[in-house]
């Protein structure tokens, strides 16, 4: 039976040379406090040391739910894998993530895996078996041939491997066990029995218990209550007791940045679409626009972080999803929230109303299925071969998220981003872009620096479609380059365009088209997105 106890109590007997798993998305079902007991137990007693820590997707906000930072302590953590990073500025101390300071220094061994392989190797490791077999990631950052994932010079180990089986080239990623695996549920009654009623999501909870059992380790449940059992049906139990070791009740965790509790986003309640946040206008909101023009009714739509999450938004603002109209849009995003409609910013990776809330491990088998056949994702670069990277550019190491197997599973792709970045400043002026002051940094670089994704190689071997919609420029992917296809009113296709890339297009469409006017009005009005 599991014991109730406190968070200091749950880790005080984590040993040395460990390996520690936590549930988290950003600041969805982290379970904050006990990484936070875990730190501040290595803090007052220097134990315990180098530990692995391994997150299947960046686990907190790095802000007022810290996750992963609690624990960024150097001697604590010696080597860290994880889904994704999470690199923002803290508004109250202006200063970045710890844990981004040691990867940068070289002070972790800090591996990045696709999230689809971070969520699917915990069943490897559930059903010990060698480990997870994938195509998905062959030619990106992940491939050994392209560095394995390594972030840091002293992440030396090659936890990713290129085997050949029937002559083809397949990723191998080899199981190891999971000491401590740290989970987050609503609430675990006297028996240990966890349920999920009211939260967001679900994540690699499950995966994250049955992986640490399996191995021999131990499971620390973060709850919100301790309920009845009697009180509630067999059915809403999400994982038996049987596999919980320790208990901590946390009554007043967040339910994520921002948010104490709010019922809509697992439709406890329903929120009025007309209640819902209104992207203020912006560069990211004209983006929005244009690419929400790419959305069809009934086909599953998978949305990523930055512009591409504002799309459903802005569709809920120009009156699309009024009424029973939301049901024609179906939308989720890689963490496993169905219908509704997605949120952005802190609040991405949730559904406001959804109708359906996954496993984390299922929804990743749905993306590399192929069952979400048009994406809308962000990019940082894209360079002259037709590579998007998201993962790793300048000083930022974000790592893939869920991109690589969405963009290499899905039949429709489009790549939502400003052309620029570092300092681009715009106005808007009856229906025209005025371009105040461009970026200093173009994002169509003549090579890109980290490889998430081949959108070429997509195009051309497997029948993708790809779209770039930036705020001043669309753009066609094609075998054999990019083509522009739209500029928005009041750019200087010379200027702003081709200037500003290091690279030619392959062509230039003729004729060439003119992003939609009221794409640049702060009211835009509402229209038919493309039917089924």
């Amino acid at each position: 039976m599991a014991k109730i106890t406190t968070a200091a109590e749950a880790v005080a007997s984590i040993p040395d040379n460990a390996t520690v798993a936590s549930v988290g998305v950003i600041g969805w079902i982290t379970p904050d406090a006990v990484l936070k007991a875990l730190g501040e137990r290595f803090h007052q007693t220097g134990a315990p040391r180098d530990l692995t820590f391994y997150f299947p997707c960046g686990t907190g906000d790095g802000c007022a739910i810290k996750g992963m930072d609690h624990v960024a302590r150097e001697g604590l953590m010696k080597r860290i894998v994880s889904g994704s990073y999470i690199n923002p500025v803290d508004p109250a101390t202006g200063r970045r993530p710890e844990l981004m300071r040691l990867i940068r220094e070289n002070r972790v061994e800090a591996y990045s895996w696709p999230i689809g392989a971070s969520m699917h190797w915990l069943r490897e490791v559930a059903r010990r078996s060698p480990g997870y077999l994938t195509r998905i990631g062959l030619g990106t950052y992940i491939d050994p041939d392209l560095g394995g994932g390594r972030f840091t010079a002293c992440a030396e180990q090659p936890l990713v491997q290129k085997v050949e089986i029937g002559g083809e080239p397949l990723l191998f990623y080899p199981s190891w066990p999971i000491d401590v695996a740290i989970v987050r549920a609503s609430s675990a009654d006297t028996a240990g029995n966890l349920s999920w009623e009211d939260e967001a999501l679900v994540s690699a909870n499950i995966g994250l218990i049955l992986a640490a059992k399996a191995s021999g380790g131990r499971v620390i449940a973060q709850v919100r209550r301790i309920v009845d059992g009697a009180d509630r049906p067999a059915s809403g139990v999400g994982i038996p007791g049987y596999f919980i070791d320790e208990i901590v009740v946390a009554p007043d965790m967040m339910m994520t940045t921002d948010v104490s509790f709010d019922p809509a986003y697992f439709s406890g309640a329903r929120r009025a679409m007309s209640e819902l946040p209104r992207p203020e206008m912006s560069p990211d909101k004209v983006i929005a626009r244009r690419a929400a023009r790419e959305v069809r009714k009934r086909e599953l739509s998978i949305f990523g972080f930055g512009a591409a999450a504002d799309i459903p938004l802005v569709m809920a603002e120009e009156g699309l999803l009024d009424g029973a109209s939301l049901d024609d849009y179906w939308f989720t995003t890689e963490h496993g929230s169905y219908g509704g409609v997605v949120m952005s910013g802190w609040q991405f990776s949730a559904n406001i109303n959804p109708s359906a809330i996954m496993d984390g491990l299922y929804q990743l088998d749905a993306i590399d299925g192929g069952l979400c056949r048009f994406a809308a994702l962000a990019f940082a670069q894209f360079d002259a071969e037709g590579v998007v990277n998201v993962s790793r550019f300048g000083t930022a190491n974000p790592g893939a998220g869920g991109f690589i197997d969405i963009a290499q599973n899905a039949r429709r792709l489009v790549f939502t981003g400003t052309f620029t970045t570092g300092g681009l400043d715009v106005g808007f002026e009856d229906g025209r872009l005025d371009i105040r002051r461009d970026g200093k940094i173009s994002k169509f670089a003549a090579k890109a620096e980290s490889v998430t994704y081949r959108v070429r190689d997509g195009v051309r071997d497997r029948g993708q479609t790809a779209r770039i919609v930036t705020e001043r420029a669309v753009f066609d992917v094609e075998a054999e380059g990019l083509v522009l296809t739209e500029v928005a009113p009041g750019v200087d296709i010379r200027r702003h365009i081709l200037e500003r890339m290091d690279y030619a297009p392959a062509r230039i469409a003729e004729p060439l088209g003119q992003m939609d006017s009221d794409l640049f009005r702060d009211h835009a009005p509402a229209r038919e997105t493309t039917g089924a």
